[in-house]
């Protein structure tokens, strides 16, 4: 099987451990995350060939960050390396009403540094059969979301399927651009594209009638979204695939989770799954596409089965500490065939 390439910044992850305030902590725990990273951690365990591409400055951190992805199998040779630092956020993990919180300090990372030329697109995607990106990426810098674009540009030349997040996030868009201005000529070069219930209006506009995100109570109707995933195939023709993930919260650990995936005409809905008791929901987007990417791949002719294995994977994702989804094929697809009583394996 080619290999999947996957682009973006990974940072250092500080959490308040313990449901604790940041307020109230004398330590953080450490572990790395970011979007494209965490997809191929997850598409290295179900065993497919996989390497994240990114910049990284040129000290111990970035090795420490480097020795990480490589022990989850994740390929590194296309690394980049210059720039000063890399970027570090900071997690408080909310508990019943009150929200997680997410603070960022990212600011001229080696990433957001990157120029258009400084990666070879050709040589790095010559043997991939798929490349992945999120809306993270462009948001960073202009930079950025340049060598974004020559990525995609390459991988459509070369006939490799290219997939992304909208992964939208108003609060990294500060480069004096908006993700309406950015995100059309980056999405335009997509096979397939991922959403959540929300990314589609706040970048092209496009919602489903009288739906607001707030007022869920838990439950999340995949047919509403029917239009949304039409719209966004009208406005980019070159897609294949659009899949929408639906999360209702009922409170900070408690969600209902699923998915819909429209194709060739048709609306694919998942199983429905009530996450009562969430561990960390960090990455759980990333879990959805890790497992859209491999189903995809390895249910080739059965639409409804990748999408399945994806919603059940990133299901399992809230289960588990960090950003990377740390399941493996198996216990998804027992998941997926009903097994969700926890029983101890022995």
């Amino acid at each position: 099987m080619k290999k999947v390439v996957t682009f973006g910044e990974i940072m250092l992850r500080l959490a308040a451990p313990d449901y604790k305030r940041f307020i109230q902590c004398t330590q953080l725990n450490s572990t790395f995350g970011g979007g494209e990273a965490n997809v191929a951690v997850s598409l290295a365990n179900y065993g497919i060939p996989v390497e994240f591409v990114s910049r990284l400055p040129k000290n111990d951190i970035a090795e420490w960050c480097i020795s990480e992805l490589r022990k989850y199998n994740v390929g590194v040779g296309n690394m980049v390396r210059g720039g000063d630092r890399l970027g570090i956020y900071f997690l408080e993990t909310g508990a019943v009403a009150r929200a997680s919180k997410v603070v960022y300090d990212r600011a001229g990372s080696s990433i957001a540094e990157i120029e258009p030329g400084t990666i070879n697109w050709h040589e790095v995607l010559k043997d991939a059969g798929w490349f992945h990106w999120t809306g993270i990426t462009p948001a960073l810098s202009q930079g950025a979301a340049d060598a974004c674009l020559e990525a995609i540009k390459v991988a459509n030349e070369l006939g490799v399927t290219v997939s992304c997040d909208l992964n939208y996030r108003k609060n990294l868009w500060k480069y004096g651009k908006t993700a309406a201005e950015v995100m059309p000529a980056l999405v335009e070069g997509c096979d397939v594209i991922l959403g959540n219930e929300e990314d589609a209006e706040k970048v092209f506009g496009i919602k489903p009638e009288g739906f607001d995100v707030t007022e869920t109570h838990g439950e999340v109707n995949a047919a509403e979204f029917e239009s949304v995933c039409k719209q966004l195939m009208e406005r980019f023709p070159r897609a294949k695939k659009v899949i929408i993930t639906l999360r209702g919260s009922i409170n900070a650990n408690h969600n209902t989770w699923g998915g819909c995936l429209y194709a060739d005409g048709k609306l694919y809905q998942s199983k429905r799954y009530d996450i009562t008791h969430i561990v960390d929901r960090v990455g759980g987007g990333d879990s959805f596409m890790g497992g859209l990417i491999y189903g995809l791949l390895t249910y080739t002719d059965d639409d409804q089965k990748a999408l399945e294995f994806a919603v059940a994977a990133s299901c399992l994702k809230h289960t588990i500490y960090g950003d990377f989804n740390l399941v493996t094929v198996p216990e998804v697809e027992n998941l997926m065939k009903g097994d969700g009583s926890g029983r101890v394996s022995r």
